[in-house]
């Protein structure tokens, strides 16, 4: 097994945005053949990172903008709007990739082995990239689900980050960063770096644990009502204002969001709006008309297309629907033609989303 520290150098060593450095891509050789060929496609990409406005947009809250144009901006909800629209399906597949569900060929050698295990899960979600990359508008990678299998899983999450971004997927870090001041700036900065579109993001902190992540070109989504059962009982508390917490969040997200329109006229400052809260999404929609809203909990955590309908702002854009484990791992997967289970899985989840929402281009 490799050291921690081998794995770290190899990973910052001439780490670029869209770059794999040397130790990487050294790597990346002794790989079976399917995952080198697709990160070595990934190397001559470069992802550039948009320019800082040069101020905030002041646009009042609910100011009419033209969506129908098209999307020439480096903003990134622009840029989300016009994937979407490339697309035609407002979807986003959750990368979570799970050692216990990995198809028989990609199962490690040795499941004690972190460098093994590292290598099992990348393979596989280089798989699943490839899969979706021409049905799905965006991809959601967990970095729990890297980062349990240390250095080497963290290297190998961001060859997985740039290689999404390279195939032109609008790529989602779901990290659910939480802090101010100089710490937000150094978690946006390695967002950026990985190639990272938007990052997850807590709310608890205020404004000061949100700004950092929308300077540079950067983009996030704000927890703010979640779909795990347990977040009821502090995001459902009512206020003395008669607001609950979760609207609260939300008018936050609202305030903050303004200071980063885009041309669509959706912020850089989106909303994390779980898909199992179906008779909260309207109101919360309403609350946060400029908000791309990130609704997880479709598919295998109940949720439905007519649960997730109200999400979508009137242009039927705003919001992208997340499916996970029903995506990347179908009834129908196994043996060596897995990524055709998930590519065709990715597929009807498309046409689901479609049949709901298609934004106006």
């Amino acid at each position: 097994m490799r050291s921690a520290s081998a794995s770290a150098m190899a990973t910052t060593r001439g780490s670029t945005p869209g770059a794999i450095s040397a130790g990487s891509a050294s790597r990346t050789a002794r790989r079976p053949d399917a995952g080198a060929a697709r990160s070595e496609r990934s190397v001559s990409r470069t992802v550039q990172s948009p320019p800082m406005s040069a101020s905030p947009v002041s646009t009042p809250l609910g100011a009419a903008r033209d969506r129908t144009a098209p999307m020439t901006s480096e903003h990134p909800a622009d840029r989300l709007l016009a994937r979407v629209r490339a697309v035609g399906a407002a979807t986003c597949v959750g990368l979570d990739p799970v050692i216990d569900r990995l198809p028989s060929a990609l199962e490690p050698s040795d499941r004690a082995d972190a460098a093994a295990c590292a290598l099992a899960i990348e393979r596989f979600s280089l798989g699943v990239v490839e899969a979706v990359a021409d049905h799905a508008a965006a991809v959601k990678i967990q970095a729990a689900c890297f980062e349990r299998h240390g250095a080497d899983g963290f290297a190998a999450m961001a060859r997985v980050l740039r290689a999404a971004h390279a195939s032109g997927l609008v790529v989602v870090y779901d990290a659910k960063r939480g802090d101010i001041g100089i710490s937000a700036e150094h978690y946006a900065a390695s967002a950026r770096a990985f190639g990272a579109d938007w990052t997850t993001v807590n709310a608890y902190l205020g404004a000061d644990g949100l700004r950092p992540f929308l300077a540079a070109g950067g983009a996030a989504f704000a927890l703010v009502r979640t779909s795990n059962p347990s977040g009821d009982a502090l995001q459902g508390q009512r206020l003395a204002d008669g607001r609950t917490v979760a609207e609260m969040v939300a008018d936050l997200v609202t305030e903050v969001g303004r200071e980063s329109l885009g041309a669509s006229g959706y912020s850089a400052l989106g909303a994390v709006v779980g898909a199992t809260k179906r008779a909260e999404i309207a109101a919360l929609r309403a609350r946060m008309p400029q908000a791309w809203f990130l609704v997880p909990g479709y598919g295998a955590q109940g949720g439905t297309a007519d649960d997730v309908r109200a999400a979508f702002a009137k242009d039927g854009g705003g919001a992208l629907i997340t499916a996970s484990r029903s995506v990347i791992y179908p009834a129908a997967q196994g043996g060596d033609d897995w990524k055709s289970a998930v590519r065709d899985a990715a597929k009807a989840f498309a046409h689901e989303i479609r049949a709901i929402a298609s934004p106006a281009k």
